[in-house]
Protein backbone atom coordinates (compact mmCIF):
# COMPACT_ATOMS: atom_id res chain seq x y z
CA UNK A 1 0.00 0.00 0.00
CA UNK A 2 1.53 3.25 -1.22
CA UNK A 3 0.12 5.44 2.23
CA UNK A 4 1.66 8.97 1.87
CA UNK A 5 3.66 9.97 4.91
CA UNK A 6 2.67 12.38 7.48
CA UNK A 7 5.73 14.76 6.94
CA UNK A 8 5.08 14.59 2.99
CA UNK A 9 1.53 16.62 3.95
CA UNK A 10 3.33 19.87 4.57
CA UNK A 11 7.16 19.62 4.13
CA UNK A 12 8.88 21.41 1.05
CA UNK A 13 11.80 23.62 0.45
CA UNK A 14 11.12 27.56 -0.15
CA UNK A 15 10.32 27.55 -3.90
CA UNK A 16 11.17 29.69 -6.82
CA UNK A 17 14.56 29.01 -6.55
CA UNK A 18 15.06 30.54 -2.92
CA UNK A 19 16.30 27.25 -2.05
CA UNK A 20 19.03 26.47 -3.86
CA UNK A 21 20.33 30.29 -3.72
CA UNK A 22 20.62 30.23 -0.10
CA UNK A 23 21.96 27.03 0.70
CA UNK A 24 24.82 27.20 -1.03
CA UNK A 25 26.60 25.41 1.55
CA UNK A 26 24.41 22.13 0.47
CA UNK A 27 25.80 22.85 -3.41
CA UNK A 28 29.65 22.82 -1.38
CA UNK A 29 28.73 19.21 0.43
CA UNK A 30 27.78 17.76 -2.85
CA UNK A 31 30.78 19.61 -5.04
CA UNK A 32 33.22 18.14 -2.49
CA UNK A 33 32.10 14.75 -2.79
CA UNK A 34 31.03 14.15 -6.45
CA UNK A 35 34.38 12.33 -6.46
CA UNK A 36 32.70 9.47 -4.47
CA UNK A 37 29.77 9.27 -6.92
CA UNK A 38 32.23 9.23 -9.62
CA UNK A 39 34.20 6.14 -8.38
CA UNK A 40 30.95 4.44 -7.43
CA UNK A 41 30.05 4.69 -11.31
CA UNK A 42 33.73 3.64 -12.27
CA UNK A 43 33.42 0.64 -10.24
CA UNK A 44 29.81 -0.23 -11.32
CA UNK A 45 31.20 -0.40 -15.03
CA UNK A 46 28.15 -0.47 -16.85
CA UNK A 47 28.03 -2.25 -19.95
CA UNK A 48 28.00 -0.04 -23.88
CA UNK A 49 24.37 -2.33 -24.02
CA UNK A 50 21.66 0.54 -25.60
CA UNK A 51 19.62 -0.08 -22.50
CA UNK A 52 18.46 2.90 -20.44
CA UNK A 53 20.74 4.16 -17.56
CA UNK A 54 18.30 5.40 -14.89
CA UNK A 55 19.97 7.66 -12.30
CA UNK A 56 17.78 9.50 -9.59
CA UNK A 57 18.13 12.58 -7.59
CA UNK A 58 16.09 11.81 -4.43
CA UNK A 59 15.11 14.76 -1.97
CA UNK A 60 16.41 17.23 -4.88
CA UNK A 61 14.32 20.27 -3.65
CA UNK A 62 15.02 22.69 -6.74
CA UNK A 63 17.71 20.69 -8.22
CA UNK A 64 20.16 23.67 -8.21
CA UNK A 65 22.50 22.46 -5.23
CA UNK A 66 22.85 19.36 -6.83
CA UNK A 67 23.51 20.45 -11.03
CA UNK A 68 27.16 21.05 -11.24
CA UNK A 69 27.38 17.18 -9.31
CA UNK A 70 25.10 15.50 -12.12
CA UNK A 71 26.82 17.57 -14.80
CA UNK A 72 29.86 16.13 -14.21
CA UNK A 73 28.62 12.60 -13.69
CA UNK A 74 26.39 12.84 -16.70
CA UNK A 75 29.46 13.87 -18.82
CA UNK A 76 31.27 10.61 -17.59
CA UNK A 77 28.05 8.03 -17.81
CA UNK A 78 27.83 9.12 -21.83
CA UNK A 79 31.70 8.26 -22.03
CA UNK A 80 31.32 5.37 -20.84
CA UNK A 81 28.12 4.49 -21.96
CA UNK A 82 27.82 6.27 -25.77
CA UNK A 83 24.45 3.81 -26.68
CA UNK A 84 22.44 4.41 -23.85
CA UNK A 85 20.21 6.90 -23.21
CA UNK A 86 20.39 8.61 -19.44
CA UNK A 87 17.09 9.24 -17.58
CA UNK A 88 17.16 11.34 -15.36
CA UNK A 89 14.71 11.19 -12.82
CA UNK A 90 14.16 14.35 -9.96
CA UNK A 91 12.02 13.32 -6.77
CA UNK A 92 10.78 15.24 -3.69
CA UNK A 93 7.79 15.48 -1.49
CA UNK A 94 4.81 16.53 -3.35
CA UNK A 95 4.56 20.27 -2.18
CA UNK A 96 7.88 20.88 -3.52
CA UNK A 97 8.56 23.22 -6.67
CA UNK A 98 8.82 21.15 -9.42
CA UNK A 99 8.33 24.03 -11.82
CA UNK A 100 11.68 25.32 -10.56
CA UNK A 101 13.60 22.46 -11.28
CA UNK A 102 12.35 22.29 -15.09
CA UNK A 103 13.15 25.64 -15.60
CA UNK A 104 16.77 25.42 -14.22
CA UNK A 105 16.96 22.74 -16.67
CA UNK A 106 15.70 24.15 -19.67
CA UNK A 107 18.16 27.07 -18.99
CA UNK A 108 14.75 29.76 -18.28
CA UNK A 109 16.70 30.49 -14.49
CA UNK A 110 20.43 32.05 -13.91
CA UNK A 111 21.65 28.24 -13.01
CA UNK A 112 23.79 26.84 -15.94
CA UNK A 113 22.45 23.59 -16.65
CA UNK A 114 24.20 20.48 -17.77
CA UNK A 115 21.16 19.61 -20.05
CA UNK A 116 22.61 20.97 -23.66
CA UNK A 117 25.61 18.99 -22.78
CA UNK A 118 24.70 15.75 -22.40
CA UNK A 119 23.39 14.45 -25.63
CA UNK A 120 20.27 11.85 -25.06
CA UNK A 121 19.31 12.83 -21.83
CA UNK A 122 15.48 12.74 -20.25
CA UNK A 123 14.66 14.35 -17.60
CA UNK A 124 11.17 13.43 -14.94
CA UNK A 125 10.01 14.25 -12.04
CA UNK A 126 8.22 12.01 -9.10
CA UNK A 127 6.31 13.41 -6.32
CA UNK A 128 7.23 10.51 -3.99
CA UNK A 129 8.88 10.63 -0.33
CA UNK A 130 11.62 8.17 -0.76
CA UNK A 131 9.97 6.19 2.00
CA UNK A 132 7.64 5.12 -0.56
CA UNK A 133 8.37 2.88 -4.10
CA UNK A 134 9.50 5.23 -6.54
CA UNK A 135 10.62 2.90 -9.55
CA UNK A 136 10.09 -0.96 -10.18
CA UNK A 137 11.83 -3.43 -9.48
CA UNK A 138 15.18 -3.84 -10.86
CA UNK A 139 15.29 -0.92 -13.01
CA UNK A 140 17.68 1.51 -11.19
CA UNK A 141 20.96 2.17 -12.17
CA UNK A 142 22.23 5.06 -9.83
CA UNK A 143 20.62 6.47 -6.66
CA UNK A 144 21.20 9.46 -4.91
CA UNK A 145 20.41 11.60 -2.41
CA UNK A 146 22.22 14.37 -0.51
CA UNK A 147 21.41 16.72 2.51
CA UNK A 148 17.26 15.10 2.51
CA UNK A 149 17.31 11.52 4.38
CA UNK A 150 17.35 12.53 7.68
CA UNK A 151 13.97 13.57 7.12
CA UNK A 152 11.38 10.84 8.59
CA UNK A 153 7.85 9.93 7.72
CA UNK A 154 6.26 11.29 10.82
CA UNK A 155 7.20 12.69 14.09
CA UNK A 156 6.59 10.00 17.01
CA UNK A 157 5.79 12.18 19.79
CA UNK A 158 5.61 16.29 20.82
CA UNK A 159 9.33 17.16 22.50
CA UNK A 160 8.48 18.57 25.89
CA UNK A 161 11.08 21.41 25.91
CA UNK A 162 12.58 21.76 22.73
CA UNK A 163 11.91 21.44 18.46
CA UNK A 164 14.44 19.10 17.32
CA UNK A 165 15.43 15.58 18.50
CA UNK A 166 18.91 16.62 19.18
CA UNK A 167 17.90 18.41 22.25
CA UNK A 168 15.30 15.82 23.48
CA UNK A 169 15.98 13.28 26.29
CA UNK A 170 14.43 10.54 27.81
CA UNK A 171 11.69 8.55 26.16
CA UNK A 172 10.79 11.30 23.74
CA UNK A 173 14.31 11.01 21.89
CA UNK A 174 14.15 7.34 22.20
CA UNK A 175 10.60 7.55 19.76
CA UNK A 176 12.73 9.48 17.59
CA UNK A 177 15.81 7.02 17.41
CA UNK A 178 13.23 4.16 17.35
CA UNK A 179 11.42 5.81 13.89
CA UNK A 180 14.50 6.91 12.75
CA UNK A 181 15.53 3.22 12.42
CA UNK A 182 12.28 1.86 11.36
CA UNK A 183 12.37 4.37 8.56
CA UNK A 184 16.20 3.86 7.36
CA UNK A 185 15.80 0.22 7.02
CA UNK A 186 12.31 1.36 5.01
CA UNK A 187 14.31 3.81 2.48
CA UNK A 188 17.12 1.17 2.10
CA UNK A 189 14.99 -1.88 1.27
CA UNK A 190 13.07 0.47 -1.32
CA UNK A 191 16.16 1.68 -3.01
CA UNK A 192 17.46 -2.07 -3.17
CA UNK A 193 14.47 -3.66 -4.41
CA UNK A 194 14.57 -0.92 -7.30
CA UNK A 195 18.31 -1.01 -7.96
CA UNK A 196 19.46 -3.41 -10.28
CA UNK A 197 22.34 -6.00 -10.11
CA UNK A 198 25.37 -3.96 -10.04
CA UNK A 199 23.79 -0.49 -8.97
CA UNK A 200 25.08 2.01 -6.84
CA UNK A 201 23.69 4.03 -3.99
CA UNK A 202 25.20 7.51 -2.78
CA UNK A 203 23.86 8.74 0.27
CA UNK A 204 25.31 11.85 1.86
CA UNK A 205 23.55 12.34 4.70
CA UNK A 206 23.05 14.94 7.84
CA UNK A 207 24.34 12.96 11.25
CA UNK A 208 26.30 13.01 14.55
CA UNK A 209 29.81 12.00 13.65
CA UNK A 210 32.80 10.45 15.86
CA UNK A 211 32.90 13.80 18.00
CA UNK A 212 29.33 14.59 18.50
CA UNK A 213 28.62 16.94 15.57
CA UNK A 214 25.90 17.59 13.83
CA UNK A 215 24.82 20.32 11.78
CA UNK A 216 25.31 23.77 13.21
CA UNK A 217 26.78 22.59 16.05
CA UNK A 218 30.42 22.12 15.45
CA UNK A 219 31.52 23.94 18.98
CA UNK A 220 29.87 27.23 18.73
CA UNK A 221 26.58 28.52 19.35
CA UNK A 222 23.74 25.65 18.54
CA UNK A 223 21.74 26.48 16.02
CA UNK A 224 19.11 24.37 16.80
CA UNK A 225 19.00 25.23 20.82
CA UNK A 226 18.65 28.97 18.82
CA UNK A 227 15.91 27.96 17.09
CA UNK A 228 14.52 26.84 20.23
CA UNK A 229 15.11 29.82 22.48
CA UNK A 230 13.55 32.18 19.72
CA UNK A 231 10.59 30.17 19.09
CA UNK A 232 9.73 29.55 22.66
CA UNK A 233 9.72 33.18 23.36
CA UNK A 234 7.32 33.94 21.33
CA UNK A 235 5.34 31.26 23.10
CA UNK A 236 6.48 33.45 26.74
CA UNK A 237 5.46 37.04 24.21
CA UNK A 238 2.27 35.44 23.40
CA UNK A 239 2.71 35.83 20.01
CA UNK A 240 2.16 32.31 19.37
CA UNK A 241 0.16 29.94 21.68
CA UNK A 242 2.07 26.91 23.84
CA UNK A 243 0.22 24.74 22.47
CA UNK A 244 1.65 26.08 18.89
CA UNK A 245 5.33 25.91 20.46
CA UNK A 246 4.63 22.07 21.63
CA UNK A 247 3.40 21.03 18.07
CA UNK A 248 6.65 22.53 16.80
CA UNK A 249 8.80 19.37 16.21
CA UNK A 250 11.77 19.05 12.96
CA UNK A 251 10.50 15.87 11.41
CA UNK A 252 14.12 14.58 11.58
CA UNK A 253 16.82 12.17 13.41
CA UNK A 254 20.02 12.69 12.83
CA UNK A 255 22.15 9.18 12.67
CA UNK A 256 25.42 8.53 14.39
CA UNK A 257 27.74 6.49 11.61
CA UNK A 258 27.09 3.24 14.04
CA UNK A 259 22.63 3.86 13.45
CA UNK A 260 24.01 4.13 9.32
CA UNK A 261 25.91 1.08 9.18
CA UNK A 262 23.54 -1.59 11.18
CA UNK A 263 21.47 -2.62 8.63
CA UNK A 264 24.04 -2.32 6.07
CA UNK A 265 26.45 -4.54 8.22
CA UNK A 266 24.17 -7.11 10.01
CA UNK A 267 23.56 -10.02 7.68
CA UNK A 268 20.52 -10.94 9.40
CA UNK A 269 19.04 -7.33 9.07
CA UNK A 270 16.43 -7.16 6.22
CA UNK A 271 18.40 -5.01 4.09
CA UNK A 272 21.77 -7.21 3.81
CA UNK A 273 19.31 -10.02 3.40
CA UNK A 274 17.81 -8.14 0.14
CA UNK A 275 21.65 -7.84 -1.01
CA UNK A 276 23.05 -4.27 -0.34
CA UNK A 277 26.37 -3.87 0.77
CA UNK A 278 28.28 -0.72 2.06
CA UNK A 279 31.62 -0.48 0.18
CA UNK A 280 32.78 3.21 1.83
CA UNK A 281 31.35 5.09 4.78
CA UNK A 282 32.90 8.69 6.18
CA UNK A 283 32.13 11.56 7.97
CA UNK A 284 32.93 15.78 6.77
CA UNK A 285 32.31 18.96 7.97
CA UNK A 286 31.83 21.29 5.49
CA UNK A 287 32.11 24.74 6.80
CA UNK A 288 29.47 27.18 6.71
CA UNK A 289 30.55 29.44 3.43
CA UNK A 290 28.59 32.83 5.07
CA UNK A 291 30.59 32.26 8.27
CA UNK A 292 33.71 31.97 6.56
CA UNK A 293 33.27 34.70 4.46
CA UNK A 294 32.67 37.01 7.55
CA UNK A 295 35.79 36.22 9.68
CA UNK A 296 38.22 35.68 6.59
CA UNK A 297 36.93 38.75 4.78
CA UNK A 298 34.46 41.27 5.16
CA UNK A 299 34.04 41.21 9.00
CA UNK A 300 30.93 43.08 8.90
CA UNK A 301 28.18 41.29 11.34
CA UNK A 302 25.37 43.32 9.91
CA UNK A 303 25.99 41.43 6.17
CA UNK A 304 26.72 38.15 7.80
CA UNK A 305 23.46 38.32 9.47
CA UNK A 306 21.75 39.05 6.32
CA UNK A 307 23.44 36.42 4.26
CA UNK A 308 22.98 33.81 7.04
CA UNK A 309 19.43 33.91 7.75
CA UNK A 310 18.15 32.99 4.36
CA UNK A 311 20.00 29.68 4.47
CA UNK A 312 18.10 28.72 7.63
CA UNK A 313 14.67 29.90 6.46
CA UNK A 314 15.00 28.09 3.29
CA UNK A 315 14.46 24.49 4.78
CA UNK A 316 13.20 25.49 8.55
CA UNK A 317 10.17 27.86 7.83
CA UNK A 318 8.19 24.73 6.68
CA UNK A 319 8.13 22.77 10.14
CA UNK A 320 7.50 26.28 11.64
CA UNK A 321 4.54 27.32 9.91
CA UNK A 322 3.63 23.55 10.43
CA UNK A 323 3.19 24.05 14.31
CA UNK A 324 0.49 26.99 13.83
CA UNK A 325 -3.13 26.29 14.43
CA UNK A 326 -4.76 26.30 10.70
CA UNK A 327 -7.04 28.45 11.92
CA UNK A 328 -4.54 31.30 11.46
CA UNK A 329 -4.80 33.45 7.96
CA UNK A 330 -1.63 33.28 5.30
CA UNK A 331 -0.93 37.29 6.38
CA UNK A 332 -0.68 35.99 9.86
CA UNK A 333 1.15 33.26 9.63
CA UNK A 334 4.34 34.73 7.32
CA UNK A 335 3.84 37.77 9.68
CA UNK A 336 5.28 35.34 12.41
CA UNK A 337 7.45 33.64 10.57
CA UNK A 338 9.27 37.24 9.85
CA UNK A 339 9.04 38.71 13.17
CA UNK A 340 10.89 34.55 14.10
CA UNK A 341 13.53 34.71 11.84
CA UNK A 342 14.05 38.45 12.17
CA UNK A 343 14.68 38.53 15.84
CA UNK A 344 17.11 35.03 15.20
CA UNK A 345 18.60 37.93 12.49
CA UNK A 346 19.34 40.46 15.08
CA UNK A 347 20.80 38.49 17.86
CA UNK A 348 23.40 36.94 14.89
CA UNK A 349 24.33 40.42 14.03
CA UNK A 350 25.01 42.09 17.43
CA UNK A 351 27.11 39.24 18.43
CA UNK A 352 27.97 36.94 15.73
CA UNK A 353 30.62 34.92 16.97
CA UNK A 354 30.11 31.31 17.05
CA UNK A 355 27.17 31.08 14.37
CA UNK A 356 27.08 29.31 11.44
CA UNK A 357 25.73 26.25 10.29
CA UNK A 358 28.68 24.15 9.38
CA UNK A 359 27.43 21.02 7.58
CA UNK A 360 28.08 17.31 9.12
CA UNK A 361 27.46 14.46 6.94
CA UNK A 362 27.95 10.66 6.47
CA UNK A 363 28.69 9.78 3.41
CA UNK A 364 27.98 6.36 2.16
CA UNK A 365 28.01 4.19 -1.08
CA UNK A 366 26.17 1.23 -1.87
CA UNK A 367 25.72 -1.71 -3.95
CA UNK A 368 23.26 -4.11 -5.00
CA UNK A 369 25.27 -7.38 -4.71
CA UNK A 370 22.15 -10.05 -4.34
Amino acid sequence: MNKAPGTAGFMAMKGDGYYSKATIGAKHVMDKAANLVLEAVARMDPVDDGSIFRATDMGAADGGTSVDLWRRVFADVRARVPSRPIEMTYTDLPRNDFAQVFRMIHGQTDTQSYYPEIEDLYVFASGTSFHQNIFPAQTLDLGFSATASHYISSTPCNITDHVHMVGASGAERDAFTRQGATDWETMLLQRTRELKHGGRLCLFNFGIDEEGRYLGDTGGVSMFDTFNRFWSQLADDGVISRDEYLNTNFPQHYRTVEEFTAPLNDKNSPVYQAGLRLEHVETRVVRCPFEQDFTENHKDAARFATEYLPTLRSWSEATFLGGLDAGRGEAERQAIMDEFYGRYQASVAAAPEGHAMDYVHAYLICSKEV
